[in-house]
């Protein structure tokens, strides 16, 4: 079975993140969509509401899996026994930054290897500092985010 990791904070998931988890469940047999714990950062939504959000808007889609996970996504997609780490790409910069990655992943696991998948032109400009900076001012995120997203960002800053 081919198996592919494909993870981050997805603090908030966002239209983005959704369109790369259509594409790589249709690029494989199975994917596991990793939320990262991260000890030092502070996220807006805890771990529990984004694995909630997280299963709301990819319980469509029957090869979706939500886990989270904490230490090295390398070992976390060596342990799920993942033949690919899907990596989204917005611009030049994440791909400079991604790829670094990429050659360590490689360097400590050689048998998974990472895939880039570039963001649809339409997407390419979201990600989730921008949308939790627009909801924090009460502005319309309904654009860059699925509705149940969209519901919970309001709830959390106040707004309609």
């Amino acid at each position: 079975m081919r198996l592919a990791v494909y993870a981050g904070s997805f603090d908030p998931v966002t239209a983005g993140h959704l369109d790369l988890i259509e594409r790589a469940a249709a690029l494989f047999d199975h994917v596991v969509v990793a939320i990262g714990i991260h000890p030092t950062k502070q996220p807006l939504f805890a771990t529990a509401e984004r694995v909630a959000m997280l299963h709301q808007v990819t319980g469509g889609i029957p090869n979706v899996e939500i886990a989270e996970f904490d230490g090295l996504l390398i070992q976390f997609a060596r342990a799920r026994k993942a033949t690919a780490i899907v990596r989204g790409l917005r611009a030049a910069t994440d791909f400079e930054y991604e790829l670094q990655i990429a050659h360590a992943n490689a360097d400590m696991c050689p048998e998974i290897d990472t895939i880039f998948l570039p963001t649809r032109v339409e997407k390419g400009f979201i990600s989730a500092s921008l949308v939790r900076e627009i909801a924090s001012h009460r502005g319309d995120v309904s654009r860059y985010v699925p509705a149940v997203v969209a519901e919970a960002l309001a709830k959390k800053f106040g707004g309609a």
